[in-house]
């Protein structure tokens, strides 16, 4: 390419070249990207503000060397926190010349948490908390009490400088460096912060929110034992005080967590581990060099388990909430997993064969504060929300897995009974886990059962109107009658074999897996159970046809037991019948005129009237009298003109007049219990006519 074309294509307003690079320095990325920062510019990033700097006064507390923050939340929109460490450091940092404060407030990625001297556990990390704060606030007053002085510095949306009046949009003079305005006693240090978040950064509505911040103290409170932190917002038209200090740390924090009434006192499992760590380190000459690092991991946790079936999970690394958890929380997991397993199998709740509980299980009703403290943890993101470090997962079982099961194999006094409690919640839980998922795959097999194709040995009609029959057909003899016997416009035919399933002994699962009843449910179309829409019934009737004797009369019980318990709503509209097939057939001698050769009677009292009649006329017939076994005894036009044809039948209407009672009925004489029905029918046996008996 000739100079001449390189020239022109630099000039090119359409091309791609190094001149349209950005490069943003120092602050100018946090105000550019300040979502990259803190996570929004609405009030969760606001939020996200205030807690970087609390949290550095909180890494003082951790290191022991702050008693007390305080949290102002002025009423110009202002944020100051107050607290009593050691007080940034105020010298000279050698290698940019700047006064400490400055240093921290100016560069990212500067602080005194990377080496590992001055805080072996904390909660920044980054060394960017309170650089990007003042990066996005209008206005950033430092005061450092220190050596016998308080140092001031300003900040004007990052710039260093002295403002000449109050409040963000005073007068402002950039300059570099610490200004003392006071003498102190020389044992007096500490550092006060005071922000005004920038309108041009944050939107308009952005609030922190005053019961968000009592709760975040309260929690921190809790997480630092013997630590005082005073709340004050004057926002309101009255000023709100408050004071957090607990002296009992993660026991009275799970505690104040649970609301439910306790199984068990609180747990305090508490232990330490060590991991090597490859992380870069800085050298004399300013290179980086790869090294390994010995790091020691705190575990302390503490743990209750209630009456109820909520799960409250708190995890914290540093003290810094690890809302979506991480590597420790998994640790917890495993631990309580393995260990409960272990100690139902070792105390026969659970036997062999029975599945193992699942975390799901263990959790219902588990209240429990999953803390850790090591140098230098890894985040996933500046917010801080998941732990990343992986040795956290392997640290956290041993020591909560050792612990809790030193205090299963000797419990605390007292606490015998309540460790057998939990675990039978534990059993109990898993039992009703397994019983929903066994809902549900009933559920979805009677769905596929539903829509699924019509079953072959159904002979349907070929309407579908209100005066659509369908006959429940004993027996496949009797069907080849019926087919012969039937109208083929309305009546269908299904046959079943035998007895069908007794449901109201059976679960639903041992009732969807009988082809019997499966069949019925498919060939009516409508559902069953809760599911069961009347509306989408394929037939106007159903009609139980079923032998004259003991086992037809069984048969009909559990077909009527199966319609009740799911298909309640037939019965309720009065659709459900019982054909009455003739028990006797009379054949009659040289028939009067007018007179059918074939009488037909359906109990043994109408068949001895009937003979005491015609003997009384003088009327002879065959001897004997036929009585039928079944209905594949009797011809097709026989059947038709004595159960099938509508203007000679007889239907009995099942009908539900009281539903009540009816369920106790079927329950008594279909249910499980055996007692009540051999007491009803020994009840019953006086009353029993000994000629009826087919013997």
């Amino acid at each position: 390419m000739t100079a001449a074309t390189a020239e022109k294509a630099t000039d090119d307003p359409h091309g791609y070249s190094a001149r349209h690079l950005s490069v943003l320095e120092g602050l100018e990325a946090v105000r550019k990207r300040p979502g990259m920062y803190i996570g929004s510019t609405d009030s969760r990033g606001l939020a996200h503000c205030l807690w970087e700097i609390v949290d550095n006064c909180v890494d003082e507390a951790l290191a022991g060397y702050c008693t007390h923050i305080g949290v102002t939340m002025h009423q110009d929109g202002s944020f100051e926190v107050v607290d009593n460490g050691r007080g940034i450091p105020v010298d000279i940092e050698p290698k940019t010349g700047l006064a400490g404060v400055e240093v921290v407030m100016t560069r990212l990625h500067a602080g005194g948490k990377f080496g590992g001297v001055s805080y072996t556990a904390s909660g920044g990390l980054h060394g960017v908390g309170a650089s990007v704060v003042n990066a996005l606030s209008a206005r950033v007053d430092v005061e450092v009490d220190r050596d016998g002085a308080t140092h001031a510095i300003s900040f004007k949306r990052g710039l260093p400088g002295e403002f000449a009046t109050p409040g963000p949009e005073g007068r402002f003079k950039k300059k570099s460096g610490m200004r003392t305005i006071r003498k102190v006693a020389k044992k007096t240090t500490g550092t006060r912060v005071r922000f005004w978040p920038d309108l041009q950064i944050f939107i308009k509505d952005a609030t922190v929110e005053q019961s968000l911040v009592m709760d975040r103290m309260r929690q921190t409170a809790f997480l630092i034992p013997g630590l005082t932190i005073d709340v004050r917002d004057e926002r309101g038209e009255e000023v709100v005080e408050d004071t957090f200090r607990f002296d009992g740390g993660i026991s009275e924090f799970c505690s104040y967590l649970a609301k439910d009434a306790e199984i068990i006192d609180v747990l305090r499992l508490q232990g330490r581990g060590h991991f090597t760590e490859t992380v870069p380190v800085l050298d004399d000459q300013g290179h980086l060099t790869p090294t390994d690092v010995e790091r020691d991991l705190e575990v302390d946790v503490a743990l209750r388990w209630g009456t109820g079936y909520d799960t409250v999970t708190k995890s914290f690394v540093n003290v810094i909430a690890t809302p979506k958890g991480g590597t420790h929380v998994q640790g917890f997991d495993r631990a309580l997993v393995r260990v409960l397993n272990e100690q139902l199998r070792a105390t026969k709740l659970l036997k062999n064969g029975d599945e193992n509980v699942i975390k799901e299980d263990i959790l219902e009703g588990l209240t429990a504060v999953v803390t850790v403290r090591l140098p230098e943890p890894q985040f996933e993101g500046q917010t801080k929300e998941i732990l990343g470090t992986s040795a956290a997962t392997r640290i956290v079982q041993q020591v909560v897995g050792r612990e809790l099961k030193k205090v299963f194999d000797n419990p605390p006094r007292g606490q015998k009974q309540p460790l057998r409690a939990v675990l039978e919640k534990v059993v109990g839980a898993a039992k009703t886990r397994i019983a929903a998922r066994t809902q549900r795959d009933n559920q979805r097999r009677k769905n596929a059962l539903e829509n699924s194709a019509l079953p072959a040995k159904l002979v349907d009609c070929r309407t579908a109107d209100d005066r659509s029959e369908l006959f429940i057909v004993e027996g496949d003899s009797a069907l080849g009658t019926a087919k012969l016997a039937r109208n083929s416009e309305f009546q269908a035919l299904l046959p079943i074999r035998g007895k069908i399933l007794n449901v109201q002994k059976a679960s639903v699962a041992d009732m969807l897996k009988n082809a019997e009843c499966a069949a019925i449910i498919q060939v009516i179309g409508a559902g069953s159970g809760r599911t069961f829409d009347i509306d989408a019934a394929r037939y106007g009737r159903i009609i139980l046809m079923a032998d004259a004797d003991v086992d037809g009369s069984h048969i009909r019980c559990l077909l009527l037991t199966l319609l009740y318990r799911y298909m309640h709503p037939m019965l309720e509209a009065g659709r459900v019948f019982a054909a009455v097939p003739p028990l006797h057939r009379i054949e009659l001698i040289k028939p009067k005129k007018g007179q059918d050769k074939y009488v037909y009677c359906y109990t043994d009292g109408e068949l001895r009237k009937k003979l005491v009649e015609f003997e009384r006329k003088g009327q002879r017939w065959k001897e004997p009298v036929q009585r039928y076994k079944g209905l594949g005894e009797m011809d097709a036009d026989q059947l038709a003109e004595t159960t099938m044809d509508p203007q000679h039948r007889i239907l009995r209407r099942i009908r539900i007049e009281d539903a009540e009672e009816a369920a106790k009925i079927f329950d008594l004489l279909m249910g499980s219990e055996v007692a009540p029905r051999r007491e009803f029918i020994t009840a019953g046996a006086a009353e029993l006519d000994i000629e009826r008996i087919d013997t």
